[in-house]
């Protein structure tokens, strides 16, 4: 489970901020972050990496904190994480070193499926084939929690389908999934919940079989937090 208490999270000379009251994450559950750009969901996601200081608040992977659950943790990231002057392949053998559940069977499998050449140099990479390295090496983790920060960006929209379709089939259910992304409609039907972030503030948060049962969609309900005047969080119509 992931407990987020009383996150404040603030940037010298700026505006942007990121402030959580409160929010608990189930073990198994795939949960969508959602936001426009700037709405802080990178800043989120890195808060939950322990990459940064916080002004206040704690973060917590079953009790511990996330310097003490790294090798529970993948974090796949459009900034990327690989060492550039390494091939795919010394790439995977670095990861096993420091990750004792990296599954290099798995990882050779996604090189081949993703059609990319595990002998030479990241570097000479176009950047959607960094993407598929980076999300590649991110599931050969078998970790328990993976946070995904816009995955799948740059991709047309069947690479991205492609991907979102490799990324499900290569769980096992028992992984706490947290997705940052702006194509709502393509992950509608693959999160369990979503949480949605409006300047920096948890805006909205619900279950996707909740929103179904009201007749809404996850644009419906995006739509009313953006174009609402209130700083409460978004609240379902009644009936």
């Amino acid at each position: 489970m992931i407990e987020l208490k009383y996150v404040d999270k603030r940037y010298p000379a700026s505006s942007a901020l990121l402030y959580v009251h409160s929010l608990t994450i189930p073990t198994g559950e795939i949960v969508g972050i959602l936001g426009e750009n700037g709405s802080g969901k990178t800043t989120l996601l890195k808060s939950m990496m322990g990459i940064g200081e916080m002004w206040s608040g704690e973060i917590s992977y079953d009790g511990k904190p996330p310097t003490e659950a790294y090798d529970r943790i993948a974090f796949v990231t459009e900034e990327g994480s690989f060492l550039p002057d390494l091939t795919p392949d010394r790439y995977g053998q670095f990861l096993a070193d420091f990750f004792p559940r990296f599954d290099r069977n798995y990882y050779a499998k996604l090189l081949k499926d993703y059609e990319l050449p595990a002998d030479r140099k990241i570097r000479t990479f176009s950047k959607g084939q960094k993407m598929k390295l980076e999300l590649s090496a991110g599931l050969a983790k078998r970790a328990d929690y993976l946070l995904m920060d816009e995955p799948f960006v740059g991709k047309d929209i069947f690479s991205r389908r492609d991907s979102l379709k490799r990324m499900v089939q290569g769980l096992t259910g028992s992984e706490t999934v947290l997705l940052s992304t702006h194509l709502i409609d393509e992950i509608e039907n693959v999160i369990d919940r979503a949480v949605v972030l409006h300047k920096g503030l948890v805006r909205a948060d619900f279950y996707v079989d909740d929103m179904r049962e009201r007749g809404l969609s996850l644009t419906d309900v995006m739509t009313e937090v953006r174009d609402s005047n209130t700083s409460h969080p978004y609240q379902w119509p009644e009936g």
